[in-house]
């Protein structure tokens, strides 16, 4: 089957994975396969499951308690159920955050390798178009990326379609989030009503010139972050660049990070690896990925027009131009 496939090709079989489950068809799709690539040797390490119950709707402990006794009556070791507070007002994206945020918890706890999520390629497609909605960049028109962090989604490359399909074959029966249904949620009105409507004008072939799309986006994405990095080791006054990325340790009375870019570098550098160099700075810091409108204003501070700063970013950092001791002009980045 087309899962079994994708999961054969996507996951080394010494390894140790958590599948997270909802209990709906394109997570059981992939509980299922991968109990049964388990059962027959195929992947050698633990195959286990996580159910993370969000507590959003009535009845959700049940939801939650059933996908996890199908877990376990298809074989996966072991199967934990985790109840999560749900920060803000519960919207999908802070969902998302506590559900993310107890996967990884319960991944590190039993030590396994990584989490398997069950994004299809319907997925895929959607995130494609709200990305471009949204007037995103590169990175962003990538969509889901099949591998982040110590999350691996082996199922992008099937639709949804075939996950019902092998449901139905394999006689499982799974939960329909209601919520998938909800008229005013942007996701589904993308779902339910634009993408049907861009099938009937454009053919049923516009799902996979989507997901293309982000398979394209992906490789030119990977390869201008790579010459951004290059960039900024030239930019950089530190000697050590390597701290990108790994500043999320900062603990309550450590001094600000400051981080200072030679500015005629990045001035100099191709827009597409400027911009990119400025995100990735600000992101090093402690800060959040700036919007458009803040990426220009970077730019702007850059160009070395207008007020030398502070231009204020989210994740309280801060960026002015200063000049060095030795008068050379510079940005500074500055992680409060």
């Amino acid at each position: 089957m087309a899962a079994r496939t994708a999961l054969t090709d996507h996951l080394p079989a010494g390894l140790d994975y958590l599948v997270a489950c909802s209990g709906g068809p394109d997570s059981l799709t992939l509980a299922a396969t991968a109990a049964h690539l388990k059962s027959e040797g195929v992947l050698q390490g633990r195959v286990g499951a996580v159910v993370v119950d969000h507590g959003l709707q009535p009845g959700s402990d049940e939801v939650a308690a059933d996908a996890g006794e199908k877990c376990a009556e298809l074989g996966l070791s072991p199967v934990i159920v985790q109840r999560v507070q749900v920060p803000g007002t519960g919207n999908e994206a802070d969902a998302r955050q506590a559900r993310y945020e107890a996967l990884e918890e319960i991944r590190a706890e039993v030590g396994a390798d990584y989490i398997l999520t069950a994004h299809t390629a319907d997925d895929q497609a959607e995130q494609v178009l709200l990305s471009l909605a949204r007037g995103s960049g590169t990175r962003a028109l990538a969509g889901i990326p099949e591998h982040r962090g110590r999350m691996l989604r082996p199922l992008l490359g099937i639709t949804r379609e075939q996950t019902h399909a092998i449901c139905d074959g394999l006689q499982l029966h799974p939960w329909h989030d209601p919520t998938n249904d909800l008229p005013d949620a942007r996701r589904n009105r993308v779902r339910h009503e634009l993408l049907p409507v861009m099938r009937e004008v454009l053919g049923n072939g516009v799902d996979d010139a989507l997901v293309r799309t982000a398979r394209l986006a992906r490789q030119d994405a990977d390869l201008l972050d790579e010459l951004a990095q290059q960039t900024l080791a030239t930019a950089a006054v530190q000697d050590d660049p390597s701290v990108l990325g790994g500043v999320d340790d900062r603990v309550e009375g450590r001094a600000p990070l400051v981080w200072d870019l030679r500015r005629q570098v990045v001035l100099e550098a191709p827009a597409a690896l400027r911009s990119r160099v400025l995100r990735q700075v600000a992101v090093a810091v402690g800060g959040k990925p700036p919007t458009a409108e803040r990426t220009a204003a970077l730019e702007k501070l850059t160009a070395g027009t207008g007020a030398p700063g502070p231009v204020q970013l989210d994740g309280r950092v801060s960026v002015t131009r200063i000049r060095s001791e030795d008068g050379e002009s510079l940005l500074r980045f500055r992680g409060l």
